[in-house]
């Protein structure tokens, strides 16, 4: 898992990412790792792969915890994952989950 995060129970839901130590601005925070899948379901990151199609990555890491917000301080370049803003240590990672999930957090 790395020094830069852990798996706790989070308050946004179930268990989240957070930080472990300070996590400067664009700060590179860990990459998605799984298995590849075709269907839609929890812990799936969708990413356009080098010929622009979506592909389904099953999480199977630390990073498959990362929870939704509207005010994300983390993204995802492809499977990579960045920080927005510099996140502080006890910080949850968050992301934004797309548009259908505006209404959520």
């Amino acid at each position: 898992m790395g020094d830069a995060y852990e798996v706790r129970p989070s308050p946004v839901h179930g268990r989240g990412l957070f930080a472990r130590r300070r996590l400067r601005r664009g700060a590179y925070i860990g990459t998605f790792e799984g298995t590849p899948t075709a269907r839609d379901g929890e812990h799936v990151l969708w990413v356009h792969g080098e010929d622009d199609l979506l592909r389904g990555v099953h999480g199977r890491n630390a990073l498959r915890f990362l929870n939704h917000s509207r005010d994300p301080n983390a993204e995802f370049e492809g499977a990579d994952l960045y920080a927005l803003r510099n996140i502080q240590p006890g910080q949850e990672i968050l992301i934004h989950y797309g548009d259908d999930w505006e209404g959520v957090g």
